[in-house]
């Protein structure tokens, strides 16, 4: 099993109401799961966000924690509702209503990876994917909530920002002629999940840094945002998409000639995501 549901790492002194969180970064992958699926090394992890937790490392130093995930996408989809089974894959599930994501193939234990390629060559046991909900799904999302409750507590509100990248080709379908092509998507539910001064803050930080923003399309936030965020209650969730080409091979799932430089302005962009969560900065921007 993966040896780890989550890692989070503290600043020495929590300064800002939000929290950072990469779901879908876990790259630890047993080697009796490898063993077992029908899919090589590489084509597992083209689903993963991988080296979305270390563009977004520096949160800690800006005084935010940021939590990873231990156990990869494939693994275990920490992006959606623990009741998101699947009966295409899980033995012993029946079709409850209709679940575009399931039927899609993804849900909270996969049946598929990018481009809908299958990662099993047949149905697991309903005891191992409880198994995998109970021993990563839960931990992790304990510890997120605790760590938004602990924000709320000290600075009367709390800010995820739910961390994500997106293959390039998830603007094809969507970018219109004559329009700059997307790099960066925020996903609040269209307002569901966030209240507007904080994602126009968030949106900001990634455009005074170069990036094409858009928001809500293709990618209006999953299961983390539609369950944390309560912006009547001061509690906000932003899923934030980056195009994965700005920084990773895709084909080869490593990162490219442009990271390094990369991940220095996206510490610059978290840098300014945090000052958005400290009570200083909020009572100036009241005045």
């Amino acid at each position: 099993m993966p040896k780890r549901a989550f890692h989070l790492i503290q600043p020495e002194k929590r300064t800002t109401s939000v929290v950072f969180a990469s779901p879908h970064s876990g790259r630890d992958y047993p080697a009796w799961f490898l063993d077992r699926i029908a899919l090589d090394g590489c084509t597992v992890r083209s689903s993963e966000d991988a080296y979305v937790d270390q563009l977004f490392s520096i949160a800690t130093q800006v005084g935010a924690p940021l939590l990873q995930a231990g156990a990869p996408r494939a693994f275990v989809d920490l992006n959606r509702s623990p009741d998101e089974l699947d009966p295409a894959l899980i033995e012993g599930v029946r079709r409850v209503g209709h679940s575009p994501r399931v039927a899609s193939g993804l849900g909270v234990i996969p049946r598929v990876v990018a481009n809908g390629r299958a990662i099993y060559t047949g149905k697991i046991p309903l005891s191992e994917a409880r198994h995998r909900i109970e021993n990563y799904w839960r931990p992790y999302h304990s510890e997120l909530a605790r760590q938004l409750d602990q924000s709320h507590a000290l600075f009367s509100q709390a800010i995820l920002i739910d961390c994500h990248s997106m293959p390039h080709e998830a603007m094809d379908s969507v970018v219109r002629k004559g329009q700059k092509r997307p790099q960066v998507v925020l996903g609040d539910r269209f307002g569901a999940s966030a209240g507007s001064a904080v994602v126009d803050g968030v949106q900001e930080a990634f455009r005074d840094a170069g990036l094409v923003v858009a928001r809500n399309t293709p990618f209006a936030g999953a299961y983390v945002a539609q369950h944390y965020g309560r912006p009547l209650r001061g509690r906000h969730a932003i899923q934030v998409e980056i195009d994965r080409a700005l920084y990773l091979d895709e084909t080869t799932v490593q990162p490219n000639a442009d990271f390094a430089a990369f991940q220095a302005l996206m510490h610059d962009v978290v840098a300014r995501i945090a000052d958005i969560g400290r009570p200083a900065v909020r009572s100036l921007a009241a005045e």
